[in-house]
């Protein structure tokens, strides 16, 4: 049976939104998040952009010590040579890439101005695939951005082109949200069937559509026999009015009707950790989660209606379709109002032992203290925040990482 899949995309699309960013600590938080949730793959970030190189090396380096595992760490890149010759320059432990290219007239004459062929866009995405499996890229994604507005003839003879160079599967990117339920299950199911490959379905929300986008994309290609990788972000967050929402698509994959107990998933899902990586997003982007975000949202459980109330209090499936619980959810919130001690960039080694020591970690010797509040104040600086508690444990443990996460190099 063809399975589901998800690749996040958070820390490629999520933050390259207008207005929205974040620090290399953040965005590490966010795969290792991603990782305990069973996400498949998280597209971590730009091998090509120089200030990210020593976070994707650190991240790589984290996983070959035997951490943040299973999860798949991939690259995005533009489908040139040059792009893969330079990310291999700079993160030579790449294992997975996805190979970028536009594949619309719109594009190609709008934005080329007309300057490349259908032939060329083929092309220049083969030799590029080529020199990532020369490379040793363990996977290869291709994505075909635009596809919603391509033409399903060329999207085909690009689609088998990838496939005969030895691409793991093909993205088709509704990158404006073009797409409706009905248009993408056609689409999608015509292509697996005819060039027999795994597909990625990639939706933005311009339409409001994203997650429905991305569920009848994906039945499209598993009706056609063939496995199915959704592309998320968490909360939704992406560039214009954002991708599908990584929650409010696994629950519509595990608990909507015609798909609940009928399509696989490739990795299971822990909802559990949906509220904790929900709430982390939040803080991160500094973007609030919306009143009736599915499944994480203050009003997702909230019932004022009598009716409702009167219903739900004798049994919740009454008015729930699923509960708070599977969403990690129920657990009080605790807020300091008496005294408070703060690890920020101006801090002092003494009250971060206190703090640390609340949190049951421990240092070697003072000596050992000092060095790692000093990458908390580096953390502080970047993310112009107070850290979370996962963020201070993260350093502790493994300051040798998070000392590489926060270096940059200029030349």
């Amino acid at each position: 049976m063809p399975r589901i899949y998800f690749i996040d995309v958070t820390n490629r699309d999520g933050v390259q939104t207008a207005r929205l960013g974040l620090s290399k600590l953040q965005k590490t938080m966010i795969n290792r998040y991603l990782n305990q949730m069973g996400v498949f793959q998280s597209e971590f970030g730009f091998p090509t952009t120089k200030h990210e190189t020593l976070y994707l090396q650190a991240n790589l380096e984290h996983q070959e010590n035997g951490k943040m595992r299973p999860i798949r760490l991939g690259g995005w890149v533009r489908a040139t040579t040059e792009d893969v010759h330079t990310t291999y320059q700079l993160v030579p432990k790449m294992k997975h890439l996805n190979l970028s290219i536009s594949t619309s007239e719109q594009m190609i004459h709008g934005k080329w101005a007309g300057k490349l062929t259908e032939d060329d866009v083929i092309n220049s995405m083969t030799q590029a695939l080529d020199a990532a499996r020369e490379h040793g890229a363990e996977s290869v994604g291709i994505n075909a951005e635009d596809a919603s507005r391509t033409s399903l003839d060329f999207l085909i003879r690009f689609a088998r082109a990838a496939k005969e160079h030895g691409a793991d599967r093909v993205r088709y990117c509704d990158t404006l949200g073009y797409d409706n339920p009905f248009s993408i299950y056609d689409t999608l199911k015509t292509m697996a069937e005819t060039i027999e490959l795994p597909i990625e379905v990639h939706c933005h929300g311009d339409l409001g559509m994203a997650v429905a986008n991305s569920l009848a994309g994906a039945k499209g290609v598993l009706d056609a026999g063939q496995d199915a990788y959704i592309n998320t972000t968490v909360n939704g967050i992406g560039e214009r009015a954002g991708n599908a929402d990584l929650v409010a698509t696994v629950l519509a994959v595990i608990k909507s009707k015609g798909f609940a107990n009928k399509y696989e998933l490739g990795r299971p899902i822990d909802l559990k950790r949906a509220w904790r990586i929900a709430q982390y997003a939040s803080y991160a982007f500094s973007v609030p989660i919306p009143i009736n975000q599915p499944g994480v949202g203050a009003n997702a459980f909230a019932h004022a209606s009598g009716i409702h109330a009167d219903g739900v209090l004798k049994d919740p499936e009454n008015y729930e379709l699923y509960s708070y619980e599977d969403l990690g959810r129920g657990e009080p919130e605790m807020v300091e109002t008496g005294r408070e001690i703060c690890s920020g960039e101006y801090g002092g080694v003494s009250g971060f032992r206190h703090i640390m020591g609340r949190m049951a970690v421990s240092f070697e010797d003072a000596e050992d203290a000092r060095r790692k509040l000093e990458l908390v104040r580096y953390a502080n600086v970047l993310a112009q925040k107070p850290l979370v508690t996962d963020e201070l444990k993260f350093i502790c443990k493994y300051p040798d990482i998070a000392r590489k996460l926060m270096t940059l190099i200029a030349d």
